[in-house]
């Protein structure tokens, strides 16, 4: 059994500890947020936090987890979508066919808690995920979109 702590929630896992942390979280627990695209990490679409980092859950192994590292998937990021940058997304319509998307949201909260006022080179260095769609520069108009609401609230 392994224990882990998702959106504030600690859970007990059987499963093979080379399990990447994407499967145990749509597989084991049916936080289906998080999307496979490519299984090497290079995609984004599967990004989730740990301890507030933006990570690739396809190359986590769950045995390198456990209840000391806070996990959040996009269903844990706001309980009600409140979150600037998912409000900045719904907005200005950034998704295009949305498969994405989860995983840039991560990634922005990640940059936008790390950098409050990122420059495009900030946005650029950090979020790296990959949208088919080319919704690249919505992306950025909606992290600077979700700077300005968090300045309001």
């Amino acid at each position: 059994m392994i224990k882990l702590k998702i959106n504030g929630n600690v859970v007990d896992i059987d499963v093979d500890e080379t399990t990447p942390l994407l499967w145990v979280l749509r597989e084991n627990l049916g936080l289906t947020g998080s999307k496979y695209g490519c299984g090497i990490g290079s995609c984004g679409a599967c990004t989730v936090h740990i301890n507030g980092e933006a990570v690739r859950s396809c190359l986590v192994p769950v045995s390198t987890l456990n209840t000391s590292k806070e996990i959040v998937t996009i269903e844990g990021l706001s309980a009600d979508t409140s979150h600037p940058v998912q409000q900045a997304w719904k907005e200005l319509d950034v998704p295009q066919c949305g498969y994405c998307q989860s995983g840039m949201i991560m990634s922005a909260a990640a940059l936008l808690k790390k950098k409050p006022q990122p420059s495009d080179a900030d946005i650029d260095e950090n979020v790296t995920n990959i949208c088919r769609c080319g919704t690249f520069n919505r992306v950025r108009r909606g992290i600077h979109l979700a700077v300005q609401k968090n300045n309001k609230s």
